[in-house]
């Protein structure tokens, strides 16, 4: 069985005739309306996971990340770090 016909087989006598009544509204079959329906609602949990891929914090950097950075920088701003003031 497709998911289009899982979905159709799961809805109640109520909520099929609901859906039916949506889909006449809206000028579709109740398979069309139903199809319509699932995309939409896969797209907002893609929308939904892409949001939040986009809101997780930046990755820290890595030991080598950190030892290459250390290495470009010049000598006498190395000596001066957060716990030690600059002379």
């Amino acid at each position: 069985m497709t998911t289009k016909q899982t979905a159709a087989k799961t809805l109640t006598a109520g909520q099929r005739a609901y859906e039916a009544k949506r889909a006449a509204k809206a000028g579709m079959t109740l398979e069309k309306w139903l199809d319509t329906k699932q995309r939409e609602q896969q797209a907002e949990e893609r929308a939904k996971l892409k949001a939040a891929a986009a809101a997780k914090p930046p990755k820290k950097p890595g030991l080598f990340a950190r030892l290459i950075e250390r290495a470009h920088r010049p000598l006498g701003a190395s000596t001066a770090t957060a716990r030690t003031p600059p002379r």
